[in-house]
Order: structure tokens, then C-alpha cells, then sequence
């Protein structure tokens, strides 16, 4: 199975965008529609333990690939075709793209930690 991991945010990637979700975020994090960003990131930075679980990924040869909503579809949509919601992560294949992290499941989780440890048991899997 493929090692490159892609991971599609509920944003798009204007500036308007940006900072419309950036206002959310602060103003009421609790209604904010990315539960990817909101485990991966706090309000100006990216979360310490997301950062060296990432830095893992990359060490053991993961290609990580992180992308708003509009850049993948653009970039994937052609090529596969599929409709996915959004948040998501994606294991690429030779062939296709595999639900690594459906957006129900990253919704449901509540801490960086839960996020951590579901892709640290799956990867596992992977080899």
C-alpha cells in the first residue's frame, strides 16, 4: 500500500476563506466546520503534539500531503472522480484513493491525542 497520506481540510484556500475561518475559530470554536484544523491546530499555531506525530510520519517515510478542499478537488477530482465530504484524510494507491479517516469519524473526535492515536493503529496497518 502507498505511504503518501493526503489530508483535505473543510476550507478553502483563498485569503477570504482564510480569514473568515481564522474569525471562526476564535470567536466560536465550538461551531467551527474543520474538526481536522481544529485537532491539528490552535488558534495561531500548530498544535505541539500534532507537530512531532507529523515529524514521525515523515521520518518513517509517509508522504504527508495537506490540502484545503477546493486545491484537492482541483488537483484529484479528474483523476478519480470521487465525491468525498470533507474533512477527510486519504491514503493515495496506484489506483485509487482509500478512506483512511472518514469526516464522521474526525468529527467525532475530541483531542489531538484521539487523532494521534487512530492514525498511529492504521498506519501500522499499512505496511
Amino acid at each position: 500500500m502507498s505511504k503518501k497520506i493526503l489530508f483535505i481540510y473543510n476550507a478553502n484556500s483563498d485569503t477570504g476563506s482564510k480569514m473568515l475561518d481564522f474569525a471562526h475559530k476564535i470567536m466560536s470554536p465550538a461551531t467551527y466546520n474543520c474538526a481536522l484544523c481544529s485537532l491539528t491546530f490552535g488558534a495561531f499555531i500548530e498544535k505541539k503534539k500534532w507537530k512531532t506525530f507529523r515529524k514521525t510520519l515523515l521520518a518513517k517515510g509517509y508522504i504527508l500531503s495537506f490540502l484545503h478542499k477546493d486545491e484537492f478537488q482541483k488537483s484529484y477530482k479528474s483523476k478519480f472522480g470521487h465525491a468525498f465530504t470533507y474533512p477527510i484524510i486519504l491514503v493515495e494507491t496506484e489506483y485509487d484513493l482509500e478512506v483512511l479517516l472518514s469526516t464522521e469519524r474526525l468529527n467525532a473526535m475530541e483531542a489531538v491525542e484521539d487523532l494521534v492515536g487512530e492514525i498511529h493503529g492504521l498506519v501500522r496497518g499499512m505496511h
